[in-house]
């Protein structure tokens, strides 16, 4: 508001002296039009930033800017009118513990907003749930000092190390979000899955690696998360 307010006197103190030329009866034009030009600055500000700290299926990896998750849900969020900018905190490799050990530089002050996706890297490590929760626990609890709302978003989790292990990091991020008051995705690419057999998903969504989701994946699992990143924003205050 400060900087609308100032852009207004700025322009008022500029138009003082055409003002006094062209007289009086202009005045509410001048008004009209100083008006007019502010606008687009209060739209932006009323635009909120949301920052996306994850790893590589946030990040992008293996795909052009434009592919990636971010970007193309900031496509998805501007062509269903939501006012969010969303700022790509995703790091390739990325663990719970990278993303605990950068959180409090990537909550800057413009950032109204904070979606957490991290624990993939976790797991293919083999690292202990309680680590996990540790960490995901403490970047939660920074946002939270921030008063931001947030969402978390939870991974599939395999059974490689047991029934233990899996539903030990399965309970994770419901039992955070119910903590935090944050919204839930169950699994970052719970829509691959629902499409039908994995072996048929995997050649048509999914890169050569087949672990991250090419572009056509990445944007079938936009339009499953979009509207709960919708509700996100509505829930930020510029």
């Amino acid at each position: 508001m400060a900087s609308l307010i100032n852009r207004i006197l700025l322009i008022f103190h500029f138009g003082y002296g055409v003002l006094r030329s062209i007289g009086k009866r202009s005045s509410s034009v001048f008004l009209s039009i100083a008006l007019i030009a502010a606008a687009p600055l209060s739209a932006q500000d009323q635009t909120v930033r949301i920052a996306a700290l994850g790893d590589s299926l946030t990040q992008g990896y293996g795909l052009l800017v434009h592919e990636g998750f971010t970007a193309q849900l900031q496509d998805w969020l501007d062509a269903h009118a939501v006012a969010a900018t969303i700022v790509n905190a995703g790091v390739s490799g990325d663990t719970t513990s990278g993303g605990l050990s950068r959180v409090d530089w990537t909550l800057t002050d413009d950032i109204d907003a904070m979606i957490v996706a991290l624990g993939g890297n976790d797991v293919l490590r083999g690292s202990p749930p309680e680590l996990a929760r540790s960490n995901l626990d403490a970047i939660l609890a920074a946002g939270a000092a921030k008063g931001i709302p947030m969402m978390i978003i939870g991974i599939a989790v395999p059974s490689n190390y047991g029934q233990d292990y899996q539903t030990q990091f399965s309970e994770i991020y419901p039992d955070l979000a119910k903590k935090y008051d944050a919204l839930y995705v169950e699994n970052f690419l719970g829509a691959l899955t629902d499409l039908g057999a994995m072996s048929e998903t995997i050649k048509t969504h999914v890169q050569p690696d087949g672990v991250h989701p090419n572009a056509r994946g990445v944007s079938v699992i936009v339009d499953a998360i979009g509207p709960t990143v919708a509700d996100l924003a509505a829930r930020a205050t510029p």
